[in-house]
């Protein structure tokens, strides 16, 4: 079986929709022109790409490990557990620093709640525990419904083995996730993905998630001929967003398959010769990309204090200065935060089982 890690092309994307959020949160001090302040408007929806991929991978690379037994689950959690709570701890303690200090100078900023800060701590905050809005580091909602989703994943896997369905079956199985989830926001008489997210983000990540992991199925049933596949999502994908933009499909269906063909065509593609994807310099840029989602929006408050008189209209060269601040910033987290700590967590092993080899894929 080709490991996860092979996928460069996926990695690659990554970094490009770690960069559509944060285009997405300084849109309005950007001054685009209508068409692109459009474009950019949606940037939002990358964190349903990043759930559906998120899902692919982690199917793609534990599913055979977990299916094993529930001795595997430990290893599993340190690994995810480590991938995601240092560096999010050390943009939360940037945020305390902050918090700190306008409250020092007497000016309190409410979006900094004390009370609400050990739920972040916990990466509990998204779970639906009562919060009306984001607080403290914002993006960090996302990665709080991830935690969840990575509790449920061994469950899943140890129930359901998606590799004994047939590829109708699993087609099926997202469009009623899909179709579960385009009637919860109908019945909630939300009609965007991004509305509500402490209250209805826990939904949308689980569901994308589970969703990507049938990808990760359909890429492992399909891998050893993949160019029929690939077309065959490639044009999914293309006519579920020429439906949605006729207004026939709503939002929380037609979004998360459109991602979901996405992945898979480039799944399936990855590693083919001339794959602009596999080059080095955008994979690198994925490499960095959750140090790039998690500081972003607080670099960009930090630097709007500093150096922005008005925040809604940012000259270029701030601009520019800011997204090269973000990129040295996310290089200098991954390498002397993010890395060093997940080897140092990762030395502590909760099993001394070895890890089975992954099984190959049927012909």
């Amino acid at each position: 079986m080709k490991p996860a890690a092979e996928l460069r092309a996926l990695t690659s994307l990554r970094g490009i929709a770690a960069w559509a959020v944060v285009l997405f949160h300084i849109r309005h001090s950007i001054g685009l022109p209508g068409g692109a302040m459009r474009l950019v408007a949606h940037g939002y929806l990358a964190v349903d790409f990043f759930f559906l991929l998120s899902g692919v991978v982690i199917w793609m690379t534990w599913h055979g490990r977990l299916a094993g037994g529930w001795q595997q689950v430990p290893g599993f959690l340190r690994k995810r557990i480590a991938r995601i709570w240092p560096l999010h701890a050390t943009m939360l303690a940037y945020a305390g620093l902050l918090a700190l200090l306008f409250w020092l100078r007497g000016r309190p900023d409410p979006h900094f709640p004390f009370a609400e800060f050990p739920a972040h701590l916990l990466l509990v905050q998204a779970w639906g525990l009562g919060a009306e809005t984001l607080s403290w580091n914002d993006p960090a909602w996302s990665i709080s419904t991830e935690l969840f989703a990575y509790l449920v994943f061994p469950l899943l896997v140890m129930c359901v083995d998606w590799r004994r369905w047939s590829s109708a079956a699993l087609i099926g199985m997202i469009a009623v996730l899909l179709l579960g989830l385009a009637a919860i926001w109908h019945v909630r008489g939300v009609p965007d993905l991004g509305d509500f997210i402490p209250q209805m983000g826990l939904i949308r990540c689980v569901v994308e998630f589970v969703t990507g992991t049938i990808v990760g199925a359909l890429w492992w049933r399909w891998q050893v001929r993949p160019l029929l596949p690939a077309i065959g999502a490639a044009l999914t994908a293309l006519a579920v967003a020429a439906a949605f933009h006729a207004g026939a499909l709503p939002q929380p269906f037609a979004v998360p398959a459109i991602f979901a063909g996405a992945l898979l065509g480039f799944a399936l593609t990855s590693g083919m010769r001339g794959n602009p994807l596999d080059l080095r310099p955008l994979h690198y840029l994925g490499e960095i990309s959750f140090a790039t989602y998690l500081s972003h929006s607080l670099l960009w408050k930090t630097f709007k204090l500093a150096l922005v008189s008005d925040p809604q209209a940012v000259a270029w060269p701030l601009i520019a200065l800011y997204l090269l601040l973000l990129l040295g910033a996310s290089v200098a987290l991954y390498h002397g935060v993010e890395r060093p700590a997940q080897r140092w967590i990762n030395r502590f092993r909760l099993s001394p089982a070895a890890l089975p080899a992954p099984r190959s894929p049927r012909g």
